[in-house]
């Protein structure tokens, strides 16, 4: 009976000893699983984050342009059609791979991959409607592709889009400036000129705009007033200087001065992904430290 119960323990022993070597084992191979779409996830981020896969998808970008032209010439030409289709396929093989490489929440966190991910994926899913116009339209809408491609087109892009607010305050400085500027014209040279100069509210706004950009304002505009009122040159010459130059020089003082914010901004950004960067490679040896043990502890038991 003794005997008997000492073999019943044992027997329970050894089964515990197994389930206890089954989990190891398994948490081992689920252990190594993870190791390896942590290594094919590290190296699709070095492969979509190189140089020479940028270089390749702006080629392509431009390639598209291409084609998008040589169709305004050859219309319905059913090689061009390929390429296109091909062109749209390669946009999906690379949206793909970077969604892979840097995750879900990498790749959306960012709001250019965003602007990417809808053009491709409407132009995906648009090739099967008839609306040939939206198609040619989205064709299009491709070619700002180029914009997050380039860093040096993101960088003045992401400047302007900065500068926003800060514009709003000049554009309303502007409106005030051209509304006085248009009130007067309408009161004082409607009748000088032609009804389509200063005829009206909006038309002087028009003509105003004409003066700024400097198009034929002196001898269809300004000429013809200043032989019928003289002291008129003090309405177009103020207005030049306010309107034109100093308006224009704030607008690019605020738009470079969001340029160097913008350098700043990446400095910053190139030191905190340095720093998440060790802080995972920190993370992998960890595991790897943790996976080796396990093998040393099974081997141990076994």
């Amino acid at each position: 009976m003794i005997s008997n119960k000492k073999k019943r323990i044992k027997n329970k022993n050894i089964d515990a000893i197994d389930e206890t070597n089954g989990a190891l084992l398994m948490k081992n191979g689920m252990e190594v699983i993870s190791m390896k779409n942590i290594l094919l996830r590290v190296k699709l981020k070095q492969l979509v984050n190189s140089k020479n896969f940028q270089a390749i998808i702006i080629g392509i970008i431009v390639f598209n342009g291409l084609v998008i032209i040589a169709e305004t010439y050859f219309r319905g030409n059913d090689l061009l059609q390929l390429l296109d289709r091909v062109i749209v396929w390669i946009f999906v093989v690379e949206l793909v791979l970077k969604i892979a490489g840097l995750g879900f929440k990498g790749y959306f966190s960012k709001g250019w991959n965003i602007f990417d991910f809808v053009i491709v994926a409407a132009s995906l899913l648009l090739y099967t409607t008839n609306f040939v116009s939206v198609i040619r339209l989205l064709r299009v809408l491709r070619l700002l592709r180029m914009i997050p491609a380039i860093p040096a087109l993101r960088k003045i892009v992401d400047a302007l889009m900065k500068s926003i607010p800060a514009l709003t305050g000049i554009l309303g400085l502007s409106l005030l400036i051209f509304s006085i500027y248009a009130i007067i014209g309408t009161t004082l040279y409607s009748e000088v000129l032609p009804a389509e100069f200063f005829g009206s509210f909006h038309e002087s706004l028009f003509t105003l705009l004409q003066v700024v950009t400097f198009e034929s304002w002196a001898s269809q505009v300004a000429r013809p007033i200043i032989n019928e009122m003289p002291w008129a040159w003090t309405y177009f010459v103020t207005f030049i200087i306010i309107g034109a130059l100093v308006i224009l020089n704030l607008v690019v003082a605020v738009i470079l001065s969001y340029l160097g914010q913008e350098d700043d901004n990446n400095r910053e950004e190139q030191i905190e992904r340095i720093y998440k960067e060790n802080q995972e490679i920190k993370q992998d040896i960890k595991e790897m430290k943790q996976l080796i043990l396990d093998g040393h502890k099974l081997k141990e038991n076994k």
